[in-house]
C-alpha cells in the first residue's frame, strides 16, 4: 500500500488522505454493531463500533483478506458528539482489531440508520496484494 501524502501536507491523524494499491478487491457491506445473529449487546457507541469492526474482520477473513488490506472505510454515525467523545475507546478497539490507521476514511453524521438501535455503520474496501 502506498500512502498518498502531497508534499508539504501534514500527516492526518487517524487516516490517510489517499492510498494506492494493486490486487484483488474485497468489498464489505455496511457493518453495524450487532452480532452474527442480529442481536445488539450494547447501545454504547464504542461497544457498537467494536462489534462492527469485529464483523468486518470476519467478513474480510471469509474473502481471503485481513485488516491490513483495508484501503477505504466509510463510517456513518448517528451522533457526532457521542462518536467524538468515544474516540479513546474507539481507537483502542481499532488498534486491537484492525491495526494501523492507513486507510482512506470518511465519517458522516446521519439522522438515522435502517436498524433503529444501530449507532454506527461502517463499510470497507480492501485490496489483497497480487
Amino acid at each position: 500500500m502506498q500512502i498518498l501524502l502531497p508534499p508539504g501536507w501534514p500527516r492526518p491523524k487517524g487516516y490517510s488522505n489517499g492510498v494506492a494499491v494493486r490486487g484483488r478487491m474485497v468489498f464489505v457491506a455496511g457493518m453495524i454493531g450487532w452480532d452474527a445473529h442480529g442481536r445488539f449487546h450494547t447501545d454504547d457507541m464504542a461497544g457498537q463500533v467494536r462489534q462492527a469492526l469485529q464483523n468486518i474482520v470476519e467478513v474480510l477473513r471469509e474473502g481471503g483478506a485481513r485488516p491490513e488490506h483495508i484501503v477505504r472505510m466509510t463510517w456513518y454515525v448517528t451522533d457526532k458528539k457521542e462518536y467524538v467523545a468515544a474516540y479513546p475507546e474507539i481507537g483502542r478497539a481499532f488498534r486491537e482489531l484492525i491495526g494501523s490507521f492507513n486507510a482512506a476514511m470518511t465519517a458522516i453524521e446521519v439522522a438515522a440508520l435502517i436498524e433503529d438501535r444501530a449507532k454506527v455503520e461502517i463499510e470497507v474496501t480492501a485490496v489483497v496484494p497480487d
